[in-house]
């Protein structure tokens, strides 16, 4: 199984702002943000976002948002959607309702126009109706490569579906819980992607969101057994989205580690000589984005593993 690819879609908005809908659990929203011309900015941070990825080689497939619906949030499509090897497409239940409408068909024959070829639809959503939710690869951090699910659970990640996924897909889950300090409170991070990601070879991870001991050596031990180099970051820079970061790879074999440039700046100069190793560091100016949507680079990428009809 591959754990990276050189395929992307990611979709253009039309109706970025602030989500009030998210806010009540994702503390990386700034509410109190004043920024004018919200979708134009948002749109021009993708635009040259997209561009820097196709500069690259990267093979970047944009869907254009549509008007019909108040969808300030498809910009992060991985959080509905996940595509798979064996021609399986997976989607996902989501906690706020105007997100629910970012699941449209018309993104799937997209994708087989492009030439992709999908055998099986496995559609989650209905647990939405008894308020259950797994919001895709935001909730879930799949290792491909050893078959390890691993998720932070929260209000967006609930047990008993991660569970179900797991035996559908043939996952083993890691299950734990991040935390972050809002105010004086410990909190869950609201999603997996926010405190890790995984490269080929390495993992970064924020341990020190994981409050519980037995669920911090499990997690650490999961990394270590599947052959990945640990690279720990804290969580001053996962607020800045250090822990947003995703691998690919062009259609050469180059690898590249996508990062927001506030990420990027977050990091120490060890922390960036560890990761450029593996592969050149890509880091667009999101701020816009980052700031209203509280979502980075990782959210706005859905991977296509899908194989080629």
């Amino acid at each position: 199984m591959k754990q990276i690819t050189d395929t992307v879609f990611m979709v253009r908005p039309v109706r970025f702002r602030l989500n009030e809908q998210t806010a009540v659990n994702n503390f990386y929203q700034d509410e109190d943000a004043e920024i004018n011309d919200q979708n134009s900015k948002a749109q021009k941070e993708f635009d040259a976002f997209a561009k820097a990825l196709q500069s690259k080689g990267i093979n970047v497939i944009i869907i254009e948002d549509d008007n019909k619906h108040d969808t300030p949030d498809s910009i992060f499509p991985n959080n509905w959607i996940s595509t798979h090897e064996n021609g399986d497409v997976v989607l996902y239940p989501m906690f706020a309702e105007n997100r629910r409408l970012e699941r449209r068909p018309e993104v799937l024959d997209t994708l087989e126009e492009q030439g992709f070829k999908i055998s099986n639809v496995l559609d989650y959503s209905s647990a939405e109706e008894e308020g259950v939710y797994l919001e895709g690869t935001g909730s879930l951090l799949l290792d491909r490569q050893n078959e390890l699910a691993y998720c932070s659970l929260s209000d967006r990640a609930h047990e008993e579906l991660l569970i179900e996924f797991c035996e559908d897909m043939e996952y083993t889950p890691v299950i734990f819980t991040a935390n972050q300090s809002v105010g004086d409170q410990r909190m869950p991070i609201y999603h997996t992607n926010v405190m890790m990601a995984l490269g080929e070879q390495f993992a970064v991870v924020c341990l020190d969101s994981v409050d519980d001991k037995k669920e911090r050596k499990n997690l650490l031990r999961n990394i270590k057994e599947s052959g990945k180099e640990v690279i720990a970051i804290t969580e001053q820079q996962v607020a800045s989205f250090a822990g947003n970061m995703m691998q690919v790879h062009n259609n050469k074999g180059e690898r590249y580690l996508v990062m927001s440039d506030q990420a990027y700046r977050s990091l120490t100069g060890e922390q960036i000589q560890k990761l450029s190793i593996y592969n050149e560091i890509i880091h667009p100016d999101i701020t816009t984005i980052e700031t209203l949507g509280g979502g980075s680079v990782r959210c706005m990428m859905a991977e296509v593993f899908l194989p080629k009809s």
